[in-house]
């Protein structure tokens, strides 16, 4: 790994780190002015209620409770829970969550990253057909309606009408159980991939390079899958990030309706019930992600294409 590569990651990082700590700031103050408290029982006197915000901290002044979480946050201490669990460690509460997100968050990315890219490439190689057309309806029905709308119509054809798949998520079968959930929320990714992956493949065929090599007698599945894939899917790299963030939130809603215990559906728990470090602990993550997700495809799309790096390098 070259010199100029190195900086590049570095700069990349140093924006990453400095990003997440404006992120935790902002997330910080949102839900310390959300309307209510954690400790809105009527049951408690305002004796107790001033001894409980002493014991966690709130009465001291909103900068200092700031800095004190943070040093705690670095430690990987997020707090106890005030409502969801109550005194249960953040931590504890938050890491089942995780490899369930994560699995059907993945699997939906492999189930539109796929199906998009199928369904660009037969797009962009029949043009003005009854492909091409079915390409762009469906990218902009998947874009226009949320996930939790396919969803209600997945389970009632294949969940209700058609009982092929379980309507309620089981952690026993994950991938049955979850696979509606899953094709519901890939609906965005596949309309996004394909039209990109559409253009991008239809303006690679059309370029000069491509001519030359059809000029030299190449065939054309050399020519599709050697030379226009390859040069088409480099920048679909960079669509994916933001796509799979976008799964994170769409996650909330799909998730509570198949009760899968997910991080989304942990989160809007956590608003319900005002539980301040779940939601922070929760969001925190959600925005690491983001954050890595974004740093790993700038930093590969960068390698990929020097010309990118060397352009952001001199500024």
């Amino acid at each position: 790994m070259d010199k100029s590569t190195l900086k590049y990651i570095g700069k990349r990082l140093l924006i990453s780190i400095v990003t997440l700590f404006i992120i935790v700031l902002v997330l910080f103050l949102m839900i310390r002015f959300m309307p209510g408290t954690p400790f809105n029982d009527e049951k408690l006197t305002e004796t107790q209620k001033a001894m409980i915000y002493h014991k966690y901290g709130f009465d001291k002044p909103m900068w200092q409770q700031f800095f004190i979480y943070l040093q705690n946050m670095v430690k990987g201490d997020f707090g106890v829970s005030f409502g969801i669990a109550r005194n249960m460690n953040v931590v504890d509460l938050v890491k089942p969550a995780i490899p369930i997100s994560f699995g059907l968050g993945i699997g939906a990315v492999i189930i539109g990253a796929v199906v998009g890219i199928a369904l660009g490439i037969l797009a962009a190689l029949k043009r003005n057909t009854f492909w091409d057309s079915f390409a762009t309806v469906l990218s902009v029905i998947g874009v226009s309606i949320p996930s939790f709308v396919f969803l209600f119509f997945l389970l009632i054809i294949f969940g209700v009408e058609i009982p092929i798949f379980p309507i309620v998520f089981n952690s026993s079968d994950p991938i049955k159980t979850g696979f509606l959930p899953m094709v519901a929320l890939s609906m965005g990714v596949i309309a996004n991939v394909a039209r990109f992956t559409r253009t991008e493949m239809i303006e690679v065929l059309g370029s000069d390079y491509m001519l030359l090599a059809q000029a030299k007698g190449l065939d054309k599945r050399t020519l599709i899958f050697r030379h226009a894939l390859r040069n088409s899917l480099i920048p679909v790299i960079t669509v994916l990030g933001p796509l799979i963030v976008g799964l994170m939130t769409g996650s909330m809603v799909v998730e509570s309706v198949c009760a899968v215990p997910g991080l989304g559906s942990l989160l809007v728990k956590a608003i319900e019930v005002r539980d301040y470090n779940v939601i922070m602990a929760v969001s925190f993550l959600y925005s690491v992600m983001y954050i890595v997700i974004m740093l790993v495809i700038d930093v590969l799309y960068g390698i990929i294409d020097p010309r990118i790096r060397l352009g952001k390098g001199d500024n």
